[in-house]
């Protein structure tokens, strides 16, 4: 008994590092990437035109914002999967 807790206790401080990291990771770029969007894009990209680099930087963080809905689906996914993979362990242990 105390052996499933132990791995159920690892596997759920694992996903919630993920997420954590994931987390982190994207509230970092949804930060940095379209502030650096708007500048380079004034810049470099459209000097002077601040209509375009505004869009390039709404654009920068849709494209963030779009991943990370990505990555927080796939990460349910997968962690719903582990957790009827437990159960699914219990119960045959149960039987037996």
């Amino acid at each position: 008994m105390s052996e499933q807790v132990a791995a159920s206790k690892t596997a759920h401080e694992v996903v919630s590092n993920s997420v954590l990291f994931s987390l982190i990771f994207f509230s970092g770029a949804m930060a940095l990437l379209p502030i650096s969007t708007y500048f380079g894009s004034l810049n470099y990209i459209w000097p002077g035109n601040t209509t375009y680099a505004a869009l390039s930087a709404v654009l920068a963080a849709n494209i963030v914002l779009v991943g990370y809905i990505i990555i927080a689906a796939r990460d349910d996914t997968s962690s719903r999967e582990e957790s009827q993979r437990a159960a699914s362990k219990l119960e045959s242990k149960k039987e037996r």
